[in-house]
Formats: C-alpha cells, structure tokens, sequence
C-alpha cells in the first residue's frame, strides 16, 4: 500500500478533475458507494490508453463510474458491465444516459455468476475488469477468461483489501474471512500455468493478468 504522504502527493499532482467526475464521486462518498481512488482509478485509465481495448468487460458496474471514466480515456472501447443490485443498476444507467454515453455502455442487469450466455454473445474483449463481489473472485475469472481475446489483460482491483490480506490488522472475523478469500485468490493467480501477473500496490491493489504465450526454454 501507499504511505499516506506519497498518496496525498501524488493526488496533489492530478489535474483537477471535470465537473461531472466530481459529481460521481461525490455520490458514490454520500451513498458508500466504493469506488476506485485517483490513483487506483488514474492506473487504470492509462493501461487502458495504452492498450486501447476494442471492447471491455466489467463485472461490478456500482452507479458507473468506472465505466464512464473507462469511455472517457478511450472513446473507441466498447463497454459491456454488469450489476445485480437494482438500486445501482438503475443509477448507472441514468449517468450513462444523462452523459450520452449509451452508444459505447452498455449495462447487463444480474449476477455475473448466471450471465455468461449474454455475456459470451458479446465476446471477444481486449480488457476484463474484475471490479465485483471479492469472495467471488476466482469464480469470475475463471468464467469469463476464456472470453478474453488474443493479446488481452485481466485487470482485478482491490486485491490488497486495504492491507488485510497481510494479516497484520485487527478486523471482525467476517472481514477476516474476507481477507482470507481475497489471498487464496492472489495466491491462485500467482500460481496459475497460463498467466503472468503482476500485483500493483496502487489504490486497494490491482493485479494485472496476461496470458502467457508458448514459452519454449532452450538447453
């Protein structure tokens, strides 16, 4: 995690953020809604102009935030996120409508877990954003990487879970459980045959996944 200074520094140095950027924010803070952080969020939004995704999958769209600021850094992506609670799913489509982004998102109403027929109807994505229920997380990836295109990246945030997946904080045993999924899930991916990848210790963590390719070692 980031010492609190650096953090506070580098937050410093972000350009000041458009009026609607802030409105979203300040929804999501009245409502606990969780959202990325500036640095987290700012992470993000780079890899994805570096890579410039035809189209991404996100699974845990809240009120859209992500997703607009996803549109946002590349207006070429095609969006496809999904949301099974009614309340966000119905204010993520009212900020995708009010900032005409229709065209690029598009929002799935459900659980990703029983969404993968419409989902794959969709495929192929360049970026899947893994953004959901954490004690899930090993169940969405496993579903929905066989959709990812050649070349693609599998980016999953709060994978440190504000530091509790090190053991070194004092928390409620349901939290602790928590803590205990999200490790065995990095631990997982870490270990896994047909992934590189790389845990980033920026917002609440982000572990970035790309395929590995036919590796050949020579004697």
């Amino acid at each position: 995690m980031i010492d609190p200074s650096i953090l506070s520094y580098l937050e410093k140095l972000h350009q000041a953020d458009e009026k609607w950027i802030k409105e979203l924010e300040e929804e999501a803070r009245q409502h606990h809604v969780p959202i990325m952080d500036k640095v987290g969020i700012s992470f993000l939004l780079q890899l994805i102009r570096m890579k410039q995704p035809g189209k991404i999958l996100e699974i845990g769209a809240a009120i859209g935030y992500s997703s607009l600021r996803m549109a946002n850094a590349y207006n070429q992506t095609k969006i496809v996120t999904i949301e099974r609670d009614q309340e966000m799913y119905e204010r993520a489509s009212y900020h995708v409508a009010k900032h005409d982004k229709a065209n690029q998102i598009e929002i799935l109403f459900g659980d990703a877990l029983e969404l993968e027929d419409q989902v794959q109807q969709r495929a192929p994505y360049d970026l899947i954003f893994i953004d959901a229920a954490k004690g899930q997380y090993q169940k969405f990836f496993t579903m929905y990487e066989k959709m990812l295109s050649p070349g693609g990246v599998i980016i999953t945030d709060n994978v440190l879970f504000r530091g509790l997946v090190a053991g070194h904080l004092e928390t409620t045993k349901r939290i602790e459980k928590l803590a205990e999924k999200i490790d065995r899930y990095n631990q997982w991916l870490m270990d896994h045959s047909n992934y590189h990848t790389t845990i980033i210790p920026v917002g609440d963590g982000v572990a970035v996944s790309v395929p590995k390719e036919h590796e050949e070692v020579s004697s």
